[in-house]
C-alpha cells in the first residue's frame, strides 16, 4: 500500500491500519471491544445484530422506510465443511424468516462464496449456493454474489456462469479498482443480467489493480457507461456523492428512469441519503450485515483501506 503526496508515491506507514489489523486477531482485545458502551453504539450502527431475528428486524424497518435491503450473513475464509454448512444453514433459515413475514419482495440476500467454501473446493461452494439460491427461489427472492480478492473472480464468475443457468437473476460483483473489470462489465451487461458494481476493498497489486483513487474512480464512470449501455440491470454501490452524481447523470444520458437500475449503500452509511434517492423514485438497496463475526468484519473494513477508518468515524457523528 502507498500514499500519494503532491502526486509522488511515498511509503505508506499508516500505523492506525496495522494497529487495526493486530486487534482483529486477538481475543482479549475483541473481548473488551464487544463489551464497551461505545462499542455496542457502533455496532449498532454498521450490523444488524448477531441474529436471523435482528437482521429481520432491521429489515422490516428499512423497507417500512421505503428502502430495499440484501443481507449478508457474516463470515468468510471458511476452511472447513462444518463451517460452511452452517453459513448456508444460517442463509435457510434467514430465506424462510424473510419469506414468512413477507419482506422477502424487498430484501435479497449476498453471499460470499469463501464462506461456503470456495477455498476448500470450488465444486462444494458451487453446491452450497445452488441450496441457497433453491430457498431464495422458494421465498420469492434473489441471490447476489459478493466479489472478494482477484485471486477468486475468475472462480466466482465460474459459479456465477453455473447458477444463471438455472437461476438467472443471480447477481454478479465487479470491482472498478480491478484493470479487467470493463471488459466484464461489457459481457456482463447482457438483458436480465443484475450486476453490482463498487470500487473494490481488498488490498491488491499494482499489477491487478488501479493504485491511485483517481484511477479507481475513472474505471468506476466507464464501467458504469458500460452497465447503463447494455440491456442489464445495473446495481451502483458508492456512497461518494461525487459518482452518484454522474450516476445520475449518465443515467438520464442513456435514458434510463428509475427502477431501470439502483443505487447501493452500507447499513449506517449516509442514511439520509438513502431516503433522500428513495423519495426521488430511485430504487435504493442497503446492505446489511449481520451474524457473530461483527467484530472482524468491522475490523476488516476498516484496515482494508486507511481511509475507511475516518469515513466509519464521520459516519457515527453524522446522519447525512
Amino acid at each position: 500500500m502507498v500514499r500519494h503526496d503532491k502526486g509522488r508515491k511515498v511509503p505508506d506507514v499508516n500505523p492506525l491500519r496495522s494497529l487495526i489489523l493486530a486487534a482483529a486477531r486477538n481475543g482479549s482485545i475483541r473481548r473488551v471491544v464487544a463489551t464497551a458502551p461505545v462499542s455496542r453504539d457502533v455496532v449498532r450502527r454498521f450490523v444488524a445484530g448477531e441474529t436471523t431475528s435482528d437482521a429481520v428486524a432491521v429489515t422490516r424497518r428499512l423497507v417500512e422506510d421505503g428502502l430495499t435491503v440484501t443481507l449478508d450473513y457474516l463470515g468468510e475464509d471458511t476452511t472447513d465443511s462444518a463451517q460452511a454448512e452452517h453459513t448456508v444453514q444460517s442463509y435457510l433459515e434467514l430465506l424462510d424468516r424473510l419469506h414468512a413475514e413477507g419482506l422477502a419482495d424487498r430484501a435479497e440476500v449476498s453471499v460470499k462464496l469463501s464462506a461456503v467454501g470456495q477455498m476448500l473446493d470450488e465444486d462444494l461452494a458451487l453446491e452450497n449456493a445452488r441450496r441457497i439460491c433453491r430457498a431464495a427461489e422458494a421465498a420469492g427472492t434473489t441471490v447476489t454474489l459478493d466479489m472478494e480478492d482477484h485471486t477468486t473472480t475468475d472462480s466466482t464468475l465460474r459459479i456465477l456462469g453455473e447458477l444463471r443457468k438455472t437461476w438467472p437473476w443471480v447477481g454478479a460483483v465487479i470491482q472498478s479498482y480491478l484493470h479487467r473489470t470493463l471488459d466484464d462489465a461489457e459481457r456482463l451487461a447482457a438483458e436480465g443480467s443484475r450486476v453490482r458494481l463498487c470500487k473494490g476493498a481488498y488490498k491488491e497489486p499494482e499489477s491487478v489493480a488501479y493504485p491511485e483513487m483517481t484511477e479507481v474512480d475513472k474505471s468506476y464512470v466507464r464501467c458504469a457507461n458500460a452497465l447503463l449501455a447494455g440491456d442489464g440491470y445495473p446495481m451502483f454501490a458508492t456512497h461518494d456523492p461525487r459518482l452518484v452524481r454522474i450516476i445520475a447523470e449518465r443515467a438520464e444520458a442513456h435514458g434510463r428512469k428509475p427502477g431501470s437500475f439502483e443505487h447501493q449503500m452500507l447499513y449506517g452509511i449516509r442514511p439520509e441519503e438513502q431516503l433522500r434517492l428513495a423519495q426521488q423514485g430511485h430504487t435504493v438497496r442497503v446492505y446489511v450485515p449481520y451474524g457473530e463475526e461483527w467484530y472482524g468484519y468491522l475490523m476488516r473494513r476498516m484496515a482494508e483501506r486507511p481511509a475507511n477508518t475516518t469515513f466509519f468515524l464521520r459516519a457515527l457523528l453524522t446522519r447525512s
